[in-house]
């Protein structure tokens, strides 16, 4: 008999991680609001409620030009993964053998059912989860761009001067300096991981190699 587990117990990582999400999301709105305010207050313009912020330009461009860099970060780890290794890290697969996840699914009772299905469907569940990745990189992309466009349009009517159009503002510097200096943190954090993985440790994580593993011995070795 397996021993029973709670809810939380198996689920806490998620759980933990959505409830941080929550409390570091209700920051970010709070104190977006007062700065928000705040430079509102300084051009002599009228403050603006909480519930109207959370919608924004402000608010949505801060938010999503951070989701569309993790979403990047990820989509690009699990496919780069598949493909390259890092001889010594915990995060690379081995040099040599294959490993579980390289075989071929098999039907069974318990298999997910795009697997019992076979076909187009098969072919769609073993890329789902890149899949998914670069959909919500797409989806928070877009709205970064909107929030962006319309933030740098407020800010030209401010001054008096001409907003830009969807077409014109897809090259607007301000767009990708918002974009890249994201994009380039996420990057260093999977290289920091990828590589230090290969020297320090940490006893009980999955993230870690066993303790005792020697220094070249990759996470699937």
């Amino acid at each position: 008999m397996k021993p029973k587990h709670s809810f939380i117990y198996r689920n806490g990582l998620s759980i933990v991680f959505l409830s941080l999400l929550i409390l570091c999301l209700i920051g970010q709105a709070y104190t977006g609001w007062l700065q928000n305010n705040s430079e509102l207050e300084e051009r002599g313009l009228p403050p603006i409620a909480f519930a109207p912020y959370l919608a924004s330009p402000h608010f949505i461009e801060a938010t999503f030009e951070n989701w569309e860099s993790e979403f990047l970060q990820m989509a690009m780890y699990v496919v780069l993964t598949v493909m390259l290794r890092q001889k010594g890290s915990a995060e690379s697969k081995s040099l040599d053998e294959k490993e579980e996840v390289d075989r071929e699914p098999k039907k069974g009772p318990r298999a997910p059912w795009p697997v019992n299905k076979g076909g187009g469907w098969l072919k769609l569940y073993k890329h789902s989860l890149s899949l998914a990745f670069l959909l919500l990189f797409i989806v928070s992309f877009v709205l970064h761009f909107h929030g962006s466009r319309a933030h740098y349009n407020d800010e030209q009517r401010l001054q008096g001067k001409p907003g830009a159009s969807v077409s014109s503002y897809i090259g607007n510097s301000k767009l990708w300096f918002e974009s890249f200096q994201n994009w380039q943190s996420e990057f260093l954090s999977v290289a920091s991981i990828v590589i230090l993985s290969i020297f320090l440790r940490q006893w009980g994580s999955p993230e870690s190699k066993p303790v005792d593993a020697p220094h070249d011995e990759t996470g699937g070795g």
